[in-house]
């Protein structure tokens, strides 16, 4: 299933045909900036997260925009906000066992057609970038993903965003690629209004796309995978100050661990449900 997800997702992006959509900066390379700012607060359930932390009410900081060259996008989840004992990873007192206090996700992008000038632009492709993304967790997880990234014009969709990209892994819990280039992870994102109320409230379909696959260096290891995928479908209400939001996201060997092995069930199905305020 996750390989024919993959390539729905690319093969709709890139077997359009017709004009194109330039991004024309040679005028003013901040004519098109923006930012936007949101605190979320969010209930996960059966979210497939390796080594059984699957249920929690955590806190997200999210935020992104547009400066120039810098188009960006990130994230600070903060996990069991409440310290509730219902938490997957709330950790009982005196206990041994740990459990991650934070992730953290930072993916900057820097344009091609703002840096030289020129539209780069070609069928529905409306920009290139050189993207990368970069993941910390406070419990040894730390890697960076760099490649070419883009904007492409998808019927229905509206603008998505397609990056292809190289993976560097500085930590991975003493794994055997620490230190390594292994693998390549190609990643979609949308944010498509469908309904828009005479209030002018709307609803949003949005959501991404995580296809992981090459991961050779751990290929040995009977507990991990070389392909893995994520896939999270949104439905969201918007309000001018508010948005709140059910997520239904499918997982396929989690973070490169192999369903049913040592770090538990890591393939279905996954809830989220969310409340946000806007910025």
């Amino acid at each position: 299933m996750y390989k024919t997800l993959a390539a729905l997702s690319i093969s709709s992006a890139l077997a359009l045909s017709g004009a194109s959509f330039a991004v024309d900066y040679s005028d003013d390379i901040r004519k098109n900036d923006y930012k936007w700012f949101t605190f979320n607060l969010m209930q996960s359930i059966n979210n497939r997260i390796p080594f059984g932390f699957q249920d929690d009410t955590y806190f997200e900081m999210e935020f992104g925009g547009r400066s120039g060259w810098l188009d960006l996008y990130g994230y600070l989840d903060v996990f069991d906000v409440l310290n509730s004992s219902n938490s997957d990873r709330n950790k009982p007192e005196g206990s041994n066992d740990f459990a991650d206090n934070f992730f953290f996700k930072f993916a900057p992008r820097a344009s091609l057609d703002a840096l030289t000038g020129k539209d780069l632009s070609f069928g529905p492709v409306q920009e290139l970038y050189i993207s990368t993304v970069t993941n910390v967790g406070d419990n040894a997880l730390f890697e960076h993903y760099i490649g070419i990234g883009s904007d492409v014009e998808v019927p229905w969709f509206g603008k998505v965003g397609l990056n292809t990209y190289a993976r560097y892994v500085r930590e991975n819990f003493g794994a055997d690629n620490e230190s390594e280039w292994d693998g390549y992870m190609i990643s979609t994102n949308w944010f498509k209004p469908w309904y828009t109320l005479s209030s002018g409230d709307f609803i949003t379909y949005q959501g991404y796309l995580d296809y992981k696959f090459g991961a050779s260096k751990i290929s040995d290891d009977v507990n991990r995978t070389t392909t893995a995928v994520e896939w999270f479908n949104g439905i969201y209400y918007h309000t001018p100050q508010w948005a709140f939001g059910y997520g239904a996201k499918y997982y396929h060997n989690m973070a490169l661990f192999k369903d049913g092995g040592f770090a538990g069930d890591t393939t279905g199905w996954g809830h989220y449900f969310s409340i946000n305020y806007k910025f």
